[in-house]
């Protein structure tokens, strides 16, 4: 995946938009996408967005520039590609360090 311009701006608009301890969830930055932007990324809906959100986050957690949540915990060591290797609601805040 090539991460899209509109995505990855929401994804660090919420970043820098919450102050760190504070958290959002993937899916408030796919529901900002405006339809026109769902439209030009080949999406109807904005849950169709969300593999590419996940991706996103995972390279900017990558880059140290977000926490991955889960529980409360932030989670350590290899998520697998794009996040694939969590299972169930994930939580994102900038990072601590």
């Amino acid at each position: 995946m090539v991460p899209d311009l509109a995505s990855t701006n929401r994804a660090k608009a919420f970043t820098t938009s919450r102050q760190s301890p504070k958290t959002f969830c993937p899916s408030e930055v796919a529901r900002a996408l405006t339809h026109p932007e769902l439209q030009a990324l080949g999406y109807s809906c904005w849950r169709e967005a969300m593999p590419d959100i996940r991706s996103i986050l995972f390279t900017m957690r990558e880059n140290n520039d977000v926490e991955i949540l889960q529980k409360g915990v932030v989670l350590e060591g290899d998520l697998g590609p794009r996040l694939a290797n969590v299972v169930g609601p994930i939580r994102v805040r900038k990072s601590l360090a």
